[in-house]
């Protein structure tokens, strides 16, 4: 292969990523387990984690440093798609009104993860933040890192299980809608204060971001709103792809030049776009036939090459280190939810399918782990350690969930399958 053109390398590398990705996705759905799961293990799998220490030279060969680049930008622009389909997905008027229950969990499952890990972060960013990251950042980054739930993937669970549209079902989707909004927020604080070159800097930052939500919310919104009711239904399909596309990635320019993340722009023009309109959401499944299986695989490739467990093999301490951070991630988020289910009346069994449930990070933590080592928040055995809590806390999700509900009665009438957002694999 010539060096100088990365074309043949590109499709040398992308195919077999994919049907990597795809055989790895359905063999983990065989077991029982969210498709995301074996397509995240398989992008470690193809990291220097096993391919790269087997066989160096393959991995090599595979991905050479001249198609990296390529193969980052197109994993990218399917995570950009992707948080616009979870933005789509969300249902502001549901999170209007909840119940006391839901907003009892969700909020016990965001603060106390929250504050858990904000004290991790005390001896952390002693012994293993990057030199030259402040404490704030760097401890807020891992409050979110261990209070993120798995909207897309969560879904796809109930629906898996039979879940989706009872009252466990609602409750728990209810509560992750509100715990991603609430993180992607913080998040974008952490963004602003990290990529400021001052305190004002990311005041001003932050102060854009917040109008330039409100511009998307309360302008855009019914804006778009207004024309769907009018023009959507006699507009062509592929024209309704072009404007969403456009839309979306205007709006992911906006936020970058705020100085946020694409993601957020993206998740947020997914957020103003209209539901329940039979060509847009025509055009959102078209977004997803191509993003999920084809693009996104790229993204968990990209992770997978950042992903070094063997680096944690020789230092017994890294280990300590990822059991403290899987321990705190699972009380703070399993605990916290099951906590605050409880207390409010429900059922031991209720309680802890809902912690099980908002303990789900899935595709969603790894995103936010990448914009963190983009940032240099955290470094390369803290990413890996915090993406192995991802791979773990998400795999153990169903079967968790399956066991504690075992005894239920089957429902008489099974929910009708919903069109799900980014969850790991197409829609079977």
């Amino acid at each position: 292969m010539s060096a100088a053109d990365p074309m043949p390398a590109l499709l040398v590398a992308v195919p077999v990523v994919i049907l990597a990705c795809q055989a790895g996705g359905a063999l983990l759905r065989r077991l029982g387990q969210p498709p995301v799961v074996g397509e995240i293990a398989v992008g470690i799998l193809l990291g220097p984690s096993l391919l790269g220490w087997l066989w160096p030279q393959g991995q090599s060969w595979l991905f050479p440093e001249s198609v990296l680049p390529f193969t980052s930008v197109l994993g990218h622009l399917g995570l950009l798609v992707f948080m616009f389909l979870v933005g789509l997905e969300l249902d502001l008027g549901a999170l209007r009104s909840r119940s006391r229950t839901a907003v009892a969990v969700s909020q016990a499952g965001m603060l106390i993860p929250l504050a858990l890990g904000a004290l991790l972060a005390v001896p952390l960013h002693r012994s293993l933040a990057p030199d030259g990251v402040p404490f704030l950042p760097f401890a807020l980054f891992i409050a979110v890192a261990m209070s993120v739930t798995a909207f897309p993937v969560l879904a796809r669970i109930l629906v898996d299980r039979g879940l989706y549209g009872t009252p466990l079902g609602a409750l728990a989707m209810a509560c992750a809608a509100v715990d991603d909004v609430a993180a992607w927020c913080l998040l974008a604080l952490v963004v602003a204060l990290t990529s400021a070159g001052s305190p004002l800097d990311a005041v001003t930052a932050a102060g854009l971001t917040l109008a330039f939500g409100a511009l998307i919310l309360l302008v855009v919104r019914p804006l778009l709103a207004r024309w769907a009711a009018w023009r959507a239904g006699r507009t062509n399909e592929a024209v309704i792809l072009v404007l969403l596309f456009s839309g979306l990635s205007l709006s992911a320019l906006a936020t970058d030049l705020i100085g946020v993340h694409t993601l957020f722009g993206a998740f947020l023009f997914g957020v103003a776009t209209p539901r329940g309109h039979r060509r847009i959401e025509a055009s959102a499944a078209r977004f997803r036939a191509v993003a999920v299986p084809v693009l996104l695989p790229l993204f968990f490739v990209h992770t997978g090459l950042r992903t070094e467990v063997g680096a944690l093999a020789a230092d017994p301490v890294q280990w300590l280190w990822a059991g403290a951070l899987l321990g705190v991630a699972v009380l703070g988020k399993w605990g916290g939810a099951a906590g605050a289910a409880r207390a409010c009346g429900r059922p031991w069994r209720e309680s802890l399918s809902v912690g099980a449930l908002m303990n789900c990070r899935g595709l969603t933590e790894l995103v936010v782990l990448n914009i963190g080592l983009e940032l240099g928040v955290i470094g390369p055995e803290l990413f890996t350690m915090l993406v192995l809590v991802a791979l773990i806390t998400t795999a153990v999700t169903a079967p968790a969930v399956s066991r504690l509900q075992r005894r239920r009665e089957p429902a008489k009438t099974p929910a009708p399958e919903p069109e799900l957002a980014g969850t790991g694999g197409p829609r079977t």
